[in-house]
């Protein structure tokens, strides 16, 4: 997303469709298919998150994605992972515009947790400099916590990504306007440091546009599960066109 660009920019994270094609060895559904078909259907980016076992995406799907990509100057590439695995050899080497590093295991089943600022400073002072002498914006994955955000500045990052996993838990319960304001607090937080804010984990056609009115200045979702559940049923260019619809709602448009 440019800094020029008003609304909130849609990412779709490609992890699943790269899950499903693994279970045979036939190469579909193919990854950069559906990349070109969410571009092509107005999406403003692409995520993807290598982990060390490859259980979803390759590290050849990480570079053809990067190939494709470059058709896509508009588009943004965005690789998260732990800088401690194997994320950092993909950053240095392809340059995505946006690294969102991640304090996940090696086996872990999905992200569930943010890092803990600030305890991992020192830890990731190094590889976010790493990232940064290569021309990459960092977006750190954080928990909602607005006493850490003005620790993650400090580190070096550009961006956080707030965990919304909380979030989608209390959406339609009566937790879901208190959970609102934390997310709100912490978003706050964040820019009043310098950051600019992003969001992700749980997201889903449902509950964004109550995420995005109630959260002030996201930059950027990243949405995987459940985009690609919706998109077995409607297709990809639909489901691009159904989240933008959502992200336009929520910003009266």
């Amino acid at each position: 997303m440019t800094a020029s660009t008003a609304r909130t920019a849609l990412s779709v994270n490609l992890n699943k469709v790269a899950l499903v094609r693994n279970t045979r060895h036939l190469g579909i559904p193919s990854v950069t298919r559906a990349a070109t078909l969410c571009l092509q259907a107005g999406a403003d980016g692409i995520t993807v998150h290598p982990r060390p076992d490859a259980r979803h995406m390759r590290a050849q799907d990480v570079r053809d994605l990067h190939d494709l990509l470059r058709a896509w100057p508009q588009a943004e590439f965005n690789i998260e992972g732990n800088p401690f695995h194997n994320l950092m050899e993909f950053v240095t080497l392809l340059r995505p515009h946006q690294c969102t590093l991640v304090p996940d295991s090696e086996g872990q089943f999905t992200s569930d947790h943010g890092w803990n600022l600030p305890a991992d400073t020192e830890r990731l002072r190094p590889v976010i400099a790493q990232a940064k002498a290569a021309g990459v914006r960092i977006s750190l994955f954080m928990d909602p916590l607005p006493e850490a955000m003005a620790h993650a500045k400090a580190v070096g990052a550009d961006r956080v990504e707030l965990y919304t996993e909380s979030y989608a838990s209390a959406w339609g319960t009566p937790r879901q306007a208190e959970v609102i304001r934390q997310f709100a607090q912490a978003a706050r937080a964040a820019q009043a440091a310098g950051l600019e804010v992003n969001a992700g984990h749980d997201l889903s056609r449902e509950n964004l546009a109550d995420f995005l009115r109630g959260v002030p200045g996201v930059r950027e979702v990243s949405i995987g599960h459940a985009f690609v559940s919706d998109a077995l049923e409607l297709g990809y260019a639909a489901t691009v066109h159904a989240y933008l619809a959502e992200i336009a709602k929520a910003s009266g448009g």
